[in-house]
Parts: structure tokens; C-alpha cells; sequence
């Protein structure tokens, strides 16, 4: 489930100048939606009345998810659709473009009827009546979920997507490296930076942030970092404070004083640079951790990215998950709301399966992640309890595309060209403040 996450760090630049959609779905023009509608076919996956399909029929309804990597995955998604006793769900496995294939698809009347999507729905999604609200389908269950991804997933106390399973960024080391070199593993970003410096050797860099420099990853802990975040809870740009422009002046820092491994073989989100000896601490994912363990066993520790200093910030992991949507335009919205129920919020065997048996995840629900067995030792638990205490979710609902291809772009220019971090944030924020009153207004 790593593309929630491989796709963070590009598709904020492909998405600017979105207009409704946080994927830039109405600027794609006439062409471009019906070439999807063509891709999508004639069969939506339902029946052409767009009712049960006859007198004593079941519900025909299509379902839709990326390409996940792991191997296992869709057909276990395929034998949970199977199993469902009261519609027919046929599966939908969409590789390439997902989001856009999404996107597109809402703004007719061919799309899918339920669909996954990273972090839920987009606020566009959500104020253009694109999704339905699915607040009533938690019932009970409602405080066993992980409450601030209930919360990313919300609009105005509307639910509008039910968390599938959790998907981490943490920071691993290398305890036999840090050992040797006479470093404990670091809880500021001063000594992070110094215990960088104290790893790196003509064969081996002290830190692995991504190719970018941690361009595409450590915008969210960079502002975590120094305690504040993206927006206000009165939804008011957030970050635009001296200990923002000291925590972006770090970054750079990184990224001059040589201790950061760039041009590696394979970017962030793959942990072979680390497990090849690269690197003795690297910035990647919760789904590393069975590759790792693997090449290193016993020999790597997790940590969060740590708080900026000892009096200032807090530590943090970024969190995120694709929820499960039902289409505002389904002919099929109950029968879809009640199959989203049935596997997402009832069939707990199937969630842990999903989250356990293909890579590595955590659960969305609390008392699934208790009978987690792969998360109940090691490094893994560890990391559990960094989600806990630590996690942030990737970005707000509120933070648009356009806001976030500013921020991308401004971190860019301060860590690789040294722009001065007070003058960028600035200028992010005269965009994001423009984007929050478009939202805000319709």
C-alpha cells in the first residue's frame, strides 16, 4: 500500500490549478473525461435499469481499489466480494493513474459504485455531492476506529469514508552502526543531524530522507517538528512562525553538510538502501519492516522524526489510509452503504486478514490491531505505539492541492537552493490563504 504514499511527493505538482477536484478533475477538459468514460466501457459493472436488476435480482454493484503491490491482495479483496451474501460485487482492479481514473469517472455516470480513496475523499469530492455520507453505518463501532482518521475522513460531523487499513512513515537506524559509532538514537533534529554527520563514512551515509532530499516527505514532519501544523483548528494557515523557518532551515542543513545519501538505486519508500548498508538511519515506511527484518534481524530500531529541539515541537509519524467511498451517483446507494458496512465495519476477520496476510499494515480499528500477532513485538510494536502517540494524519481535508504544490515547490527552493524559509512560507501561505476562502465560500 505504499503508492498512499509514493504518489505524496509528485502529484501535488500535477494537480495544481485544481479547480473542484483536489485531483484536478475539472481541468481535464471534455476530452479527457470522455476518453475515461471510454476507458471505463459500457459495462459499469451494474445493471443497465440502475435497479436490482429484475424482480428477486440482487444488486449488481463494482467496486474499485489500485493496484496494490502486494502480492495476495486482490485476490483476497475478489474472495471478500464473492462471499458477500446480499449483491452481486464484481472488482475493479485499476492499475496506472487510479486517482485520476477516479476522479474522472465521478463526473459521470459510469463510475464504480463504491471506490477506495488515499486519506478518503477530497473536500471537492465531498462539497460537489460526489460521495454520500456514511456516518450511520459505524454505529457502535465508531470509538474502536483510529479517531483521527475518522476525523481526516469528516466534513461538518459527516463521515464520508471508513478507514481500511493504516499505513505509517517512521525513521529505522541501524543499532550496530550507532553503537560503533558511540550515538544514541536521537530525539531533536540537532542531534539527528549530528549523529548524521557521526555515521557517514567514505562508504556510508548517515541518513536516507529520499533522492529529493526529503523534499516529498518531511514536509508534514518539518511543521510537526516545530509544533504547529498546516492549518489551524480554526482552519487558518498554520505555519507562517519563526520556529517553521528554523525547522525548514534544518532540512537544508541536511542537505549541505553531505551527510544525506541521494542517487540511491531505488527512492524512499524501498528500504534496499538501508538493508545494502547505504545508509545507517533512513526516513521510509511501516511496510519495510518484514524486508528488514529479514536482512537485519535484530539489528535496526524505529523511531519517530524527532521534535526540534528539547524545549520546542514534538515528535511525529505520518499517518494515512485509503477509505472506503460510495458514489454519489450510484443507482445502487443503499445497496452500496450496506456492502461498505458489511466488510469495513462487520467482517473483522476479513479486515485483519487484509491488513496482515498481504505486507504489512495496521488495522484501522483498535481491537483488531490487539490481535494483530505480527504487531505485538519487536519493532513493530514499537512503531505501534509511535502511531499512537505520534501520529499525525498525512495532510488535512482543507489543505488543497494548489496550497500543497506551493509548499512542495517552497521546500524545494529552501532545501536545494537555500531560499530563505521566512520569504517562502510567506508566499505558501498567500496561496493557501486564497485556496481555504475558495473552499470556505462555495
Amino acid at each position: 500500500m505504499r503508492g498512499l504514499w509514493d504518489r505524496a511527493g509528485t502529484e501535488e505538482r500535477e494537480m495544481a490549478g485544481a479547480g473542484i477536484s483536489r485531483r484536478g478533475v475539472l481541468g481535464l477538459g471534455a476530452g479527457l473525461a470522455a476518453m475515461a468514460v471510454a476507458g471505463c466501457g459500457s459495462n459499469s459493472g451494474r445493471p443497465s435499469s440502475g435497479g436490482s436488476g429484475g424482480s428477486g435480482d440482487k444488486a449488481t454493484l463494482q467496486q474499485w481499489y489500485h493496484q496494490y503491490g502486494e502480492a495476495g491482495t486482490q485476490q483476497a479483496v475478489e474472495r471478500y466480494a464473492k462471499a458477500y451474501p446480499d449483491a452481486t460485487v464484481t472488482v475493479q482492479w485499476s492499475p496506472g493513474d487510479y486517482d485520476k481514473k477516479v476522479s474522472t469517472s465521478l463526473l459521470t455516470d459510469q463510475g464504480p459504485d463504491i471506490f477506495e480513496y488515499g486519506n478518503g475523499p477530497t473536500i471537492d469530492m465531498i462539497k460537489g455531492k460526489q460521495v454520500v455520507d456514511l456516518s450511520d453505518l459505524l454505529g457502535d463501532a465508531r470509538g474502536d476506529f483510529n479517531s483521527a482518521l475518522l476525523d481526516r475522513m469528516s466534513y461538518q460531523g459527516k463521515l464520508y469514508g471508513i478507514p481500511q487499513v493504516i499505513d505509517m512513515q517512521l525513521l529505522v537506524y541501524r543499532k550496530s552502526l550507532l553503537s560503533a559509532a558511540g550515538v544514541q538514537p536521537p530525539q531533536t533534529v540537532d542531534e539527528l543531524l549530528d549523529a548524521a554527520k557521526k555515521l557517514t563514512t567514505d562508504k556510508v551515509k548517515g541518513l536516507f530522507v529520499g533522492n529529493d532530499g526529503g523534499v516529498g516527505v518531511l514536509g508534514g514532519p518539518a511543521i510537526w517538528s516545530a509544533g504547529l501544523d498546516y492549518l489551524t483548528v480554526d482552519h487558518e494557515f498554520g505555519f507562517d512562525a519563526p520556529t517553521a523557518y528554523e525547522s525548514l532551515s534544518k532540512l537544508r542543513q541536511l542537505w549541505t553538510s553531505k551527510v544525506l545519501l541521494l542517487g540511491a538505486p531505488t527512492d524512499w519508500s524501498d528500504p534496499s538502501a538501508f538493508t545494502q548498508g547505504l545508509t545507517a538511519m533512513q526516513f521510509t515506511g511501516l511496510w519495510t519492516l518484514p524486508v528488514i527484518e529479514k536482512a537485519l534481524p535484530g539489528d535496526y530500531g524505529v523511531l519517530p522524526w524527532p521534535k526540534l529541539n528539547a524545549t520546542v515541537g514534538e515528535p511525529s509519524v505520518p499517518v494515512g489510509a485509503y477509505g472506503a467511498c460510495v458514489n454519489g451517483k450510484s443507482k445502487n446507494v443503499e445497496a452500496a452503504k450496506k456492502f461498505v458496512k458489511w466488510l469495513w465495519v462487520d467482517q473483522t476477520d476479513d479486515q485483519l486478514d487484509f491488513a496482515q496476510s498481504y505486507g504489512f499494515h495496521i488495522p484501522a480499528r483498535k481491537s483488531l490491531s490487539d490481535k494483530a500477532e505480527k504487531l505485538k513485538s519487536g519493532p513493530a510494536a514499537d512503531a505501534v505505539k509511535l502511531l499512537n502517540d505520534h501520529g499525525h494524519p498525512q495532510n488535512p481535508l482543507l489543505w488543497s492541492p494548489k496550497a500543497g504544490t506551493a509548499y512542495t515547490d517552497a521546500l524545494s527552493r529552501i532545501i536545494r537552493s537555500g531560499a530563505d524559509p521566512a520569504t517562502e512560507i510567506k508566499a505558501v501561505k498567500s496561496v493557501a490563504d486564497a485556496e481555504l476562502k475558495r473552499i470556505t465560500s462555495s
